[in-house]
Parts: structure tokens; C-alpha cells; sequence
């Protein structure tokens, strides 16, 4: 087959899946599916008042112990004794999706109760966390059997982006660190650019059209769909201390860290150093893919009229992807010279293996990946779909975002990567880790683009000392409730 004959046929594929994914936003509107009633769903998600005045009160107070006080003045007999089958708590974005955040929030008030319903903007998960929960369990402990029953079934929503599902889910990872669990699964509805967290794991990959319709129809699966699992990977960065250096939200400073203990240093050592952790669900990049980020959101930052929406989002992604020499190489240095290969060396543990194994980087990539999920770059899957054959010949497993693995591939440049995101072809595979290690070098290069999750940084290089990244897989895995 010629290989202009192939790309017609993948072509043809992409057109297929999209026609498909638009059948499926109309289904979810409720057209032709199942009409959901908005009583029926308020019986099976909304908490009794006593219980929901109860946390909405601690969660203003930011004290656990007004809850308690508040549900006593308002709890009667027959309150108690409605049980919803699944009570939903939903986080919104309103900063996410233009202006349906604000819509979107108004909407949800009114199919719920404002109780049960927080904006991200006035309310953070953690708050939730520490409070709202803690209410319920210290109601619980005080004998209430439907404190305890709530607290046990409760589930949650999220409306934003994968950098806001992302910040709920490590909200919610300091109770299996507190042994608070269960850990409320958590569902998604779509307002972010790529999403692909939602799309993993079937809630769809845009806000649909017809979104009063649907936003009923999601509440209503996220009551009785199944739960999936989700590994969640821990990285720590230790540098030379460095001034003025801006991270991301997902990155916190760590006080203190053993450096010995995970990298080997083969030069001085600077006398002071900075460590930062975080947490990532879907990606940690590094290249020219996380420099175009970092100039999108620069730009939406200082210009964010011009970022409203899905596609002008897109839009302004592509202007970056040509403008930030991603597709034009300068002629005058060989390409070779931003290869990734320059900067970085890279060591992976295998799964069930103890030993650091180090594993060269092609010359020609410029962008390195290691992706927990199978959807990347809005629900593109670089890693492709290998045959068993390969798999076998290679030693890889298939990929799942439960199996305790990141895979790590490679883009080289705008042309190939174009071709791998319209799946025509797969990115560089490079390997499958249970565990990573990573060295930035300074050198000819002073700054290199880093990104987890969509949140990317410049990352400041120096000529005599290295920038190390450790990636692990938690103890923990987050619980997801499938939209399928």
C-alpha cells in the first residue's frame, strides 16, 4: 500500500471516530436516550438538609465542629431517614469553558442545592477535605447511622480541565494518606481544552452542545456506573537553588530531602539545593511539546481574551507549534543539536526489577513523554496500538493507566509529531517504567520547557550542576467512575 494511500485511509479513520464521538454527545444530550427526570435524580443524589447544612458550614467556618451544632438545630425525625442511593458532590471550574463555567454552576445549584455544589474559585477541594468530610465522619462517630452512610456512598463530580480533576484528585489522596478511606470516586464533566482525563475514562472529550440535557445525564450515570482505578505518579525535583523560578501549582516545595538516596552524582554537588514534589495523572513532558504549552498559557495569562474557547485554544496552540521552531529547524545549526539527547540521560526501573537500567535517547527527539493514560494532546494515543507480536519482542505490556507503568516515547519534530497525533503512524517508543530517573545537563542549552499535565514551566539550566527528576508510581491508586 503507498503511503499517500495509507494517510487517506487513517484519514478516513480519524472522520469515523469524530462522526462517532458527535453521535455519542447527541446520545448523552437525552435526544435519544433515556429522559432523565429531575426529581428522580434529586432522590438518588441530594443529601438530607440537616447533613448538608452541616458540611456547608463547616466548610465556611473552616471548622469541622460547627457542623455539628448546625446539624443538630436542623435534623428532625423524617430527615434522617432519607437516604439517597449515591450522594453527589460536584466541584466547579468557573474560570473553565468561557462562559459556560458560570452557567454550568448556576445549573447544577438548581438540579441539586447550593449546599452540595462549590465553586473552585471560593471553595478548594482541600477545604472540602478537611472539614466537610471531617464533619461527617465526627457525626458519625457520634452515632448518626446516616452521617455514616453518606460518608460511605458519597461520590463526586468535577466540571473543569484535567489540571482541575487533577487538583481534586490530590485533594482527595490525603485520605488515603490519613487511612481515612473510602475515598469518594470521582467523575468528570468536560470544560478544559484537551480533557483527557475525561476522555480515558468515557465522559467525552468537549462540552456538548446541548449541555442543560446532558449535564443531567452525566449526574445521573455518575450514581451507579462502575468504579476503574487509576495510577497516580509522584515526582520529585532536586536543583541548585534558584531565584525567581516559577512552578506550577501541582509542584510544592519539599523541606527536606536525602539527594544521595536517589541520584547517583557524578560532579560537585552545589552547596545549596531546592527540592519540589507533585503529583500526575496523565503526562510529565519534556521539549519542544511543553515549550509551545508554555507559550499558550503565557499568552493566555497576559492576553486571556484571546483564549475563550475549545477552538481558539486550538488555534492559538497550532501559531505556537510553527512559531516556537518546533516545525522550522533553523537552517544554519544541524537539527540534531536540539536533540533531547544533548541535555538529558535517562534511567528506568522495569517493573519487578530493583535495578536502575539506563536507556539512550534517540538523536532526533526533541520532546520526551512519559504518559500513564491512553489519551494525549486532546485524546490523541501516541503510543499506538502495538501487535502482541511486538509487544512480545520488545518485552512491553499493553498499556493501561492501572498497570503500574509509564510509557515513554519520543516526538522529533513538528512533521513527525503531526503524523503520530493523527495516529498514522506511533511515536518513538522507548520504553516502559515502573520507576524513572532523569538528568537535565546545562550546557550550550540554558533553559529547557517542562510540563505535567498541561502545567508547563521554564526550567533554568546550569553548566556545572544537574537538575535530577524521580518519578515513582503512589502506594495509593484514585478512583474514577467510569462514564461509559
Amino acid at each position: 500500500m503507498s503511503n499517500s494511500k495509507a494517510a487517506v485511509e487513517a484519514a478516513g479513520g480519524a472522520n469515523v471516530k469524530a462522526r462517532s464521538s458527535l453521535w455519542d454527545s447527541i446520545r448523552a444530550c437525552g435526544i435519544f436516550g433515556t429522559r432523565v427526570q429531575k426529581e428522580e435524580l434529586r432522590r438518588r443524589i441530594v443529601m438530607p438538609v440537616y447533613l448538608r447544612s452541616a458540611v456547608a458550614a463547616s466548610i465556611r467556618a473552616q471548622d469541622a465542629g460547627a457542623g455539628v451544632s448546625v446539624a443538630a438545630e436542623k435534623r428532625n425525625g423524617t430527615e434522617a431517614d432519607e437516604m439517597p442511593e449515591a450522594p453527589l458532590v460536584v466541584f466547579v471550574n468557573s474560570r473553565s469553558g468561557g462562559r459556560h463555567g458560570p452557567e454550568l454552576l448556576i445549573r447544577l445549584q438548581d438540579l441539586i442545592s447550593d449546599e452540595q455544589v462549590f465553586d473552585l474559585s471560593t471553595t478548594p477541594p482541600t477545604h472540602f477535605v478537611r472539614y466537610g468530610l471531617t464533619c461527617l465522619e465526627n457525626l458519625a462517630s457520634l452515632g448518626d447511622d446516616c452521617a455514616k452512610a453518606i460518608r460511605v456512598k458519597l461520590r463526586i463530580m468535577v466540571a473543569g480541565g484535567d489540571g482541575t480533576v487533577g487538583w481534586i484528585l490530590g485533594s482527595l489522596g490525603e485520605l488515603f494518606l490519613q487511612k481515612r478511606e473510602p475515598v469518594p470516586p470521582t467523575g468528570i464533566i468536560p470544560l478544559g481544552t484537551g480533557n483527557d482525563l475525561s476522555r480515558s475514562f468515557g465522559w467525552g472529550g468537549s462540552f456538548p452542545f446541548a449541555w442543560r440535557s446532558a449535564v443531567k445525564q452525566s449526574l445521573f450515570k455518575a450514581v451507579s456506573n462502575p468504579v476503574q482505578s487509576l495510577d497516580s505518579w509522584h515526582v520529585t525535583i532536586i536543583m541548585q537553588e534558584t531565584q525567581g523560578i516559577q512552578l506550577p501549582y501541582c509542584l510544592k516545595p519539599l523541606v527536606e530531602y536525602d539527594l544521595n538516596q536517589d541520584v547517583d552524582v557524578q560532579r560537585e554537588l552545589p552547596e545549596k539545593v531546592s527540592c519540589f514534589e507533585g503529583v500526575f495523572y496523565n503526562y510529565l513532558s519534556i521539549g519542544m511539546d511543553a515549550q509551545v504549552a508554555y507559550g499558550f498559557h503565557h499568552l493566555r495569562d497576559t492576553k486571556p481574551y484571546l483564549a475563550q474557547g475549545p477552538i481558539s485554544n486550538k488555534l492559538i496552540y497550532a501559531g505556537y507549534s510553527c512559531t516556537q521552531g518546533w516545525f522550522f529547524t533553523p537552517c544554519v545549526r544541524t537539527p540534531n543539536l536540539r536533540g533531547l539527547k544533548n541535555i538529558l540521560s535517562l534511567h528506568i526501573k522495569k517493573l519487578n526489577s530493583k535495578e536502575w537500567e539506563k536507556i539512550p535517547i534517540p538523536t532526533s527527539v526533541r520532546s520526551l513523554v512519559l504518559l500513564n493514560l491512553n489519551s494525549y494532546g486532546s485524546g490523541r494515543h501516541p503510543w499506538g496500538h502495538p501487535t502482541p507480536k511486538y509487544l512480545d519482542q520488545r518485552r512491553f505490556y499493553e498499556a493501561r493507566a492501572d498497570d503500574g507503568l509509564l510509557e515513554i516515547f519520543g516526538l522529533k519534530q513538528g512533521w513527525h509529531a503531526s503524523m503520530v497525533m493523527v495516529e498514522i503512524i506511533s511515536a518513538v517508543h522507548i520504553a516502559q517504567a515502573a520507576a524513572v530517573k532523569l538528568e537535565l545537563r546545562g550546557g550550550d542549552w540554558n533553559r529547557a520547557y517542562l510540563q505535567t499535565d498541561g502545567e508547563p514551566w521554564k526550567h533554568p539550566l546550569n553548566r556545572e550542576h544537574s537538575t535530577f527528576l524521580k518519578v515513582e508510581r503512589t502506594p495509593f491508586q484514585s478512583q474514577m467512575i467510569s462514564g461509559k
